[in-house]
């Protein structure tokens, strides 16, 4: 950090004669201010005094720090602290709770209580299941919300992307299948009618949708084991579903909720559906070409929130997408510059665990690979997987089979998409 400019405010006119030990110890102070301002202005990787700066911050030697600070001669001068960022604060926490803000527990949208211990143990985010929400869920969420430590925000997330996924149309209104609208709304007409169906989830305290599907698919058939798009997917044409996902999108943020654009890299022409078994999508040669636009429109547009599908990728490797460095922090992060927060699909996909992983061994694998945030089905002890996933990862950081500074990264981006400032 720069220092202010050397001005020295005594007065001209000359200082009563001091006893000779007074002015020598006097001419030493003075003389060490003065060596200290000289070795901050050296060219040594130092930041130079500026005209124009403000405030002190460039740590000196302790000797010229002790020197400067009791002289008349460098007001202003001190240690330098260091500047605090939402990744300085992090890495004062612990790894558990670091672990904890990287998961996503599912949990029904009649009975949102029921992760209050999570909420209280500081998961990142959660899951809404179901098919009618409650009409008072906003006011149930905002006492869940209440429990987040620190009151640094939650995640609240669900499934709303029309037709037959949509979790609480009864609360914000319905939306058509995605295939409609991709063949009968114009993109501003998407945009439209999304907007209000967020301002409605919004003011129920949801606050993330999972949506839009921009996979390229086309087939004109309801979803299915064999087929995990069919009517989800806007288009089999790849510019439609380019337009259609960035208006979707623009929909969500416009009425306040955060998009989750998926299935990276996409899941049209999959072989099966992942949730069921073992899947894979097109080639990545073929990818690259048709499924993998409608992302690239997206992070253009902006989008804070991509989720990376289970799907094996032929030419990217051999585990699921979801588990893959070469997809997530080689083509995602680092080919196509994604910044934003990466989410996984559920790991309780049966994709996963015909892969070789348990829940918790994918949860670490997937941070590893550069995802940042987890989640899992609503079935079982939630609140028993939901340990043993963070403490598989705390365990990982501490074998060094998961670096420190990639989980604070993962939590980083989790509190990045709220627009947390813990340094606020």
């Amino acid at each position: 950090m720069n220092l202010p400019p050397y001005r020295d405010h005594r007065r001209a006119t000359a200082p009563p004669r001091l006893p000779g030990r007074a002015r020598s110890t006097r001419r030493l102070s003075a003389a060490a201010a003065v060596a200290a301002m000289l070795l901050v202005g050296c060219d040594t990787g130092t930041p130079k005094a500026s005209p124009h700066s403000s405030g002190p911050g460039v740590s000196l030697a302790p000797s010229a720090a002790r020197s400067a600070s009791s002289s008349t001669f460098a007001p202003g001068l001190t240690s330098a602290a260091t500047a605090c960022t939402n990744t300085t604060k992090l890495a004062g926490w612990s790894n558990r709770r670091l672990a904890m803000l990287t998961i996503a527990v599912p949990v029904s949208e009649t009975s949102v209580s029921g992760v209050t211990s999570e909420v209280s143990a500081g998961v990142g985010g959660v899951l809404l299941f179901g098919s009618k929400a409650p009409s008072d869920l906003g006011s149930r969420l905002t006492t869940l919300k209440s429990h987040v430590p620190g009151h640094l925000g939650l995640l609240v997330m669900t499934d709303e992307e029309g037709g037959g996924i949509q979790r609480m149309s009864n609360l914000v209104g319905s939306l058509p299948w995605p295939a409609y609208m991709g063949a009968h709304w114009t993109p501003a007409q998407i945009q439209q009618n999304v907007t209000k169906v967020a301002k409605k989830m919004a003011a129920a305290q949801v606050n993330m949708d999972l949506a839009p599907v921009v996979d390229v698919d086309g087939r004109n058939v309801a979803p299915s084991k064999t087929n995990p798009d069919g009517w989800r997917s806007f288009s089999g044409n790849t510019s439609v579903v380019s337009k259609a996902g960035v208006a979707y999108m623009n929909g969500l943020r416009a009425g306040g909720v955060i998009p989750v654009v998926k299935h990276f890299p996409g899941l049209g022409g999959s072989t099966y559906n992942s949730d069921f078994g073992p899947a894979r999508t097109l080639p990545w040669s073929t990818l690259q070409k048709v499924g993998i636009p409608p992302f690239t429109a997206a992070i253009k547009a902006g989008a804070p929130a991509i989720m990376v599908s289970n799907n094996i990728v032929p030419g990217l490797g051999t585990n699921p997408a979801s588990l893959s460095p070469t997809a997530i922090s080689s083509e995602l992060r680092g080919k196509m510059g994604f910044k934003g927060l990466v989410v996984t699909d559920s790991l309780s996909a049966k994709a996963i665990s015909a892969a070789g992983f348990s829940i918790p061994a994918a949860a670490v694998q997937a941070l590893r690979s550069g995802a940042d945030m987890v989640m899992f089905d609503l079935g079982g002890n939630v609140s028993s997987q939901t340990s043993s996933i963070a403490t598989a990862i705390t365990n990982a950081v501490t074998s060094g089979h998961l670096s420190r500074s990639r989980l604070i990264d993962a939590a980083g981006h989790v509190l990045a998409v709220r627009h947390v400032k813990l340094c606020s």
